[in-house]
């Protein structure tokens, strides 16, 4: 490295590591920020054996998953005050510790409410972890070294929710439900002790003053709308009084701490002045596309492949494995050219969301028709593909465009948008399933009429007309083509919301030369 590059480093980040030292961190970051997405998917496998352990309901059992994700979402934006407020290497360090701890809590649960809390602790805990990883990764490695950086980040960030269930269904059915906290305890215990012997602070903690009006108005808003969106269509949305009362909520204490935050205090708890800048906001705004399209087939593929496929959940999880095993195989190739410079990254941005798009549009014809495991491979490929050209560049992009003292900002907001457009897709597609499947069997049923030719033969073949097992056959016919087609249904919404999103890369304001700091940012081997 020359003088020049190791000054320009140095002016980057009071934190860029070189050799041996920079991939220690980087493992133990990668192990934290793996832990914290796999829980967001791994203990939705485990739930029917921890209702049944504890002996609690559907509806009860939902509040395991619900907590966790209240206390994430709440504590992401609050991320950058904590961290100057009590140093990141500090915060960090203590989020792993309460995240693993909560975790070995959980496993010892013997009680709904003893779960139900650990979760909401655990959920703490793993909400300081995302944006507070990419904040360090983008700080250890050197400004020509960013596409490194991201590119470990985006891997963890497809993969961890990806293995969630496969990982969570394989610990569940060979071991027993605790495993599937009990598996975080020593993987946490490594991280925490690679960042308390090697990561450093890029700068002293701040006595800063707590804007609690802040954070309480932030908690009741956002911890309202995770609620309505998890709940929602379990309880039947506004037929709910409950749900009508969190929607309420949400929207007023929304209203108030942004209201509050621009306007009532000086040293608000969670800077909203950041979405002034474009790139930061438009760069959010695709994250949340980005959440929706990543955990929309992961919510609805995995119930269609065993519903209607007849796939076992190990299969449904390899199934998902698919695109995994192609972001982390196209994700450095990808990197290269966001970060060389010799591109525009809009355009490597847009064509990924069209790719996403168009892999969503593949998956709506895919039928029992067609029912090879394989089938699955080339649209998940694309989405792999997709996923690939956007995660990276995105980023570099995000981060470039903010000051440098408010890259954990842009961070966080970046981060909190891509977890509510997850949350948003899962409220959104579960009720879409459901009532799409209503739909399509009453238009179904109108046109199984007796006296069409199709419908006596199938009827001939089983058995008869006033054979009774025959008409539950053709029932169960019905029914099956009305769950692929509400699955249908819900793919195309996703392609298409994802092309309404592509017009927003124009409004992403890439860094160029002139602009403070260097376009060209090479990858370094």
């Amino acid at each position: 490295m020359s003088a020049s590059d190791a000054s320009r480093d140095a002016a980057w980040s009071p934190v860029v590591e070189y050799g041996a030292r920079r991939a220690i961190i980087t493992i133990g970051i990668v192990l934290a920020t793996l832990l914290e997405l796999i829980d967001t998917t791994i203990v939705n496998v485990a739930l029917p054996y921890i209702q049944g352990n504890i002996g609690a309901s559907q509806q009860e059992g939902a509040f395991v998953v619900t907590g966790y994700l209240v206390a994430n979402t709440v504590v992401i934006p609050l991320t950058p005050w904590l961290q100057h407020r009590f140093g990141r290497r500090r915060y960090y360090l203590a989020s792993i510790s309460i995240f693993v701890g909560a975790s070995l809590m959980c496993g010892l649960s013997h009680s709904l409410a003893e779960i139900v809390f650990w979760r909401v602790v655990q959920g703490t805990g793993g909400g300081g972890l995302i944006s507070t990883s990419q904040a360090i990764l983008r700080d250890t490695y050197p400004e020509r070294s960013q596409g490194i950086a991201q590119g470990v980040f985006a891997i963890g960030a497809v993969v961890g929710p990806t293995i969630g269930p496969l990982l969570g269904g394989t610990l569940t059915d060979n071991f027993s439900w605790p495993w599937v906290f009990f598996v975080n305890v020593p993987v946490g215990l490594l991280a925490a002790a690679i960042v308390a012997r090697f990561l450093r602070d890029p700068e002293r903690a701040e006595r800063l003053p707590l804007d609690a009006v802040g954070v309480a108005l932030l908690a009741v808003g956002l911890g309202a709308l995770q609620y309505v969106l998890d709940q929602g269509q379990e309880k039947d949305w506004f037929g709910d009084r409950l749900i009508v009362t969190m929607t309420v909520l949400a929207a007023c204490g929304l209203a108030a701490f942004v209201t509050w935050s621009l306007f009532g205090t000086r040293a608000p708890v969670v800077d909203l002045r950041v979405l002034k800048n474009p790139g930061v906001a438009a760069g959010s705004l695709l994250g949340m596309c980005l959440g929706v399209s990543l955990m929309g087939s992961l919510v609805t593929l995995p119930q269609y492949v065993e519903s209607s496929l007849g796939f076992t959940a190990t299969m449904a999880g390899e199934v998902i494995l698919f695109r995994a095993l192609f972001v982390m195989l196209l994700t450095p190739p990808s990197a290269r050219l966001a970060a060389s410079g010799k591109t525009d990254p809009r355009l490597q941005i847009g064509a990924g969301f069209v790719m996403l798009a168009i892999s969503n549009l593949w998956l709506a014809n895919v039928t029992t028709s067609i029912s090879s495991f394989w089938t699955f491979l080339w649209p998940l490929a694309l989405s792999g593909l997709g996923l690939a050209q956007i995660f990276v560049p995105l980023s570099l992009v995000v981060f470039s465009s903010a000051p440098i003292d408010d890259v954990p900002k842009a961070s966080s907001m970046f981060n909190l948008a891509r977890q509510m457009g997850g949350s948003i897709a899962t409220a959104i597609l579960v009720t879409l399933i459901a009532r799409d499947t209503t739909l399509h069997q009453t238009e179904l049923g109108l046109r199984v009429a007796m006296g069409r030719a199709p419908v006596r033969a199938y009827l001939a073949e089983h058995g008869g007309e006033r054979s009774a097992s025959a008409r539950a056959r053709l029932d169960a016919l019905v029914a099956g083509q009305s769950v692929v087609l509400a699955y249908a249904d819900t793919a195309r919404f996703v392609g298409v919301l994802t092309f309404v999103f592509v017009p927003l890369v124009v409004f992403l304001r890439p860094r160029r030369a002139g602009d403070g700091a260097p376009a060209r940012v090479a990858m370094e081997v």
